[in-house]
């Protein structure tokens, strides 16, 4: 079995944790930068990692506070494989990786950071991304400022947002407060 190591990672297992949720709490706050938010759906958000695997590393998040798949409504399960599709497509276009990890990590035995709110990892991935400096060097490679990378990927993701109903699979723009989205329809907000 392969393994890959990620001992860059040691600084969010070590460091301070906010109060509260933070996926609860990021798609409210203004200022997309700030919190790294790329794209509001009706019932789930798209969101970089602030500790990245790789660039581009992001995540695919239900304003539902749930820790299991099992517990969402269909039509949030949906509309979440709809932006990791989305993920994929602007990851493509902006990054052009060999390839994807795509996956969830759900409970604290199986891998979760952060176990009670679930979460899809959309990770672009180079052959060679795993190399000596990361194994032997225990540093993390990441080519490119993570403001800059969101900048590049917001653009696209802006690109694809749709206002009409000709797309059926693609997630339309929402507004985590509950008030009427731009793409006419509403959700229940985040949860707690």
């Amino acid at each position: 079995m392969k393994q890959l190591w990620s001992p860059w990672r040691i600084d969010y297992i070590r460091g301070d944790k906010p109060s509260g949720c933070v996926f609860c709490g990021a798609p409210l706050l203004e200022g997309s930068e700030q919190n790294l938010v790329l794209f509001r759906g009706e019932h789930a958000y798209v969101m970089m990692n602030r500790y990245p695997y790789t660039n581009g590393h992001l995540m695919v998040i239900p304003y539902a506070h749930v820790a299991m798949l099992t517990d969402l409504p269909s039509c949030t399960q949906i509309e979440m494989l709809q932006e990791v599709n989305m993920c994929i497509e602007v990851l493509r276009e902006v990054m052009s990786p060999q390839g994807y990890n795509v996956g969830l990590n759900l409970g604290a035995s199986a891998g979760a950071g952060i176990r009670d709110h679930l979460h899809f990892h959309v990770v672009p991935r180079w052959i060679g991304d795993t190399n000596f400096m990361a194994v032997i060097g225990e540093t993390a490679v990441i080519v490119q400022d993570l403001i800059q990378c969101f900048g590049q990927l917001r653009k696209a993701f802006d690109a694809r947002c749709i206002f009409g109903e000709d797309e059926e699979f693609r997630p339309r723009r929402g507004d985590p407060t509950g008030s009427a989205s731009e793409g006419g329809g509403t959700n229940s907000g985040p949860q707690s």
